[in-house]
This record gives structure tokens, sequence and C-alpha cells, in this order.
């Protein structure tokens, strides 16, 4: 059994894919996924669920919603070794699977061990981030409600995503695949036009295949972009990539070009 956050959140048992008609079911599942092998207290996820509104009795309403999801979603697959996978223990719920059975931990996972290869074993790591974001179906926890704990653990997930993206294109660039960085890269600027490091990533790539001119125009369109949607300059990392193109820098053809560039976007970030 897997159950599934990235995209709609939903269960797959031998294969197939079990999606979760009720809101509130599914928010119920969503939030003890994101504990899987921890328990959730019913007031944890009473605030989840209901966010602050009065609720009759929320630990009838819980109960129901454990049985709904045994009954019509887990079905035969509930039941482990005669153990129930979904088990009510003292004041709340807890899922009783691996953490390897959520598509958001695993993707987590490989996305890690990627970034870890990059800059050791780039072959390795453009797999190990591509079998990363293969896993996801659509935006995180996309119909798991409007409770705290699920929008706070898509944004993560959504921010980790970018990161993977963005390791997967220096990985592509480290070994030597520059068309195939060029066209995600087209996409993920066209997404997230506001992203410095895609674009700075993007005017590497081109003039790497010889196209000066056009790297340069997109820095100058990403420089009226923030001007005219933030009011900001781009940034110092950025700036600097567009003089080095305008210089032809010989180190732009290094690996240690996207490699260092990555270093620093990190410790801007952090």
């Amino acid at each position: 059994m897997h159950i599934n956050i990235l995209g709609p959140v939903s269960i797959s048992v031998n294969g197939k894919l079990h999606p979760i008609r009720a809101n509130k079911v599914r928010a119920f599942l969503a939030t003890l996924a994101l504990e899987a092998g921890r328990a959730v207290s019913n007031e944890d996820l009473a605030d989840e669920l209901w966010s602050g509104h009065l609720v009759g009795n929320t630990r009838n309403a819980l109960q129901a919603h454990a049985t709904r999801l045994r009954k019509e979603i887990l079905g035969s697959a509930h039941q482990r070794r005669g153990v129930s996978v979904l088990r009510a223990v003292p004041n709340g719920y807890l899922l009783d699977v691996s953490r390897e059975c959520v598509d958001g931990n695993r993707f987590l996972d490989l996305s890690a061990q990627g970034a870890a290869e990059l800059q050791v074993r780039p072959e390795h790591s453009l797999e190990l981030l591509q079998q990363a974001l293969e896993l996801w179906r659509g935006p995180a926890l996309l119909d798991a409600g409007d409770g705290l704990r699920a929008r706070s653990a898509a944004a993560l997930f959504d921010e980790r995503r970018l990161a993977a993206w963005e390791n997967l294109v220096s990985a592509c660039l480290t070994v030597g695949d520059d068309a195939r960085a060029i066209a995600e890269l087209r996409q993920l600027v066209a997404r997230y036009p506001l992203r410095e490091r895609f674009c700075e990533l993007l005017m590497l790539a081109l003039y790497r295949t010889g196209r000066q001119g056009e790297a340069l125009d997109l820095f100058q369109r990403t420089r009226r972009r923030l001007d005219e949607e933030l009011g900001i300059q781009p940034g110092a990392l950025l700036q600097r990539r567009h003089t080095e193109i305008l210089a032809q820098d010989p180190a732009l053809t290094l690996p240690s070009a996207v490699v260092s560039s990555r270093r620093e976007h990190a410790a801007a970030r952090n």
C-alpha cells in the first residue's frame, strides 16, 4: 500500500489507485500520512479538520472518519499481520506504515540523495532527481483541505520541488547535457519568471551553446520584470553572471561555474 500526497490525496493498493471522495476523510488521512508511524492526537486532528470551528463531538466525528476510511478505502489492505494499519491509540490515531509508504517521504529522500551526489556523481544525481520529480501528480496535498498542517507541508514540498528542479538542471549542465537543461529551464523560467536561479542557469546554458545574445536578452527581460512586479533589481549573483557573459569569461565553460553558483545561492537562501 502506498499513500499519495504529491497531488490529489489517494491510496494505491497493488498498483490500483483509490481516490478519496469525502473531504474530511482526505484531510484525516493526509494529516496522519504526514506523521506516518507516529500518533496524532484527537485535538491536533480536530484543529486540522475543522480549523477551530466548534463541532458537537469531535471524538465521535473522528471515529466516523476512521471507520469510513477503513471500510471504503483501505478495505482488506488495512489488515497487516492481523493488526490494523489505521489504529486508534489513547487520545488519537496512528497510521502504522513505514515512512517510505508515503510518496512525499520518498520524494524528500530521493531529492536529498540527488543533491548530495551532484558534485560527486552527477550522472547518478540526475537519475535520483528524475525519480524524485516523477512522483509528483500535481500540487502537493492538492485537496487535503485548508488546515495549517496541510498548507504548511504543501509549501515545504513545493519549495523542495523547486530545489530538486534546480539540482536536476545543474546536473544536466555538469554532465554536459546543455540541450536538456535548456528545454527544462525554458519551462521553469516561464512558470517561475521571478526565480532568479532558473534565469541564471538558463543564461549559462544558452551561453554555452553559442547563444550569448539570447542569454543577455533573458537577463534584460528578467531585470524589467523584477522592477515592474517587485520594484527590485536583480540580485548580486544574477548580475555577476550577466557580467561574466558580457566578458565571455572562460570559466563559464567549466563545471565549477554551476557548482560555485549553486553553493552561493544556497548560502543566500539560508
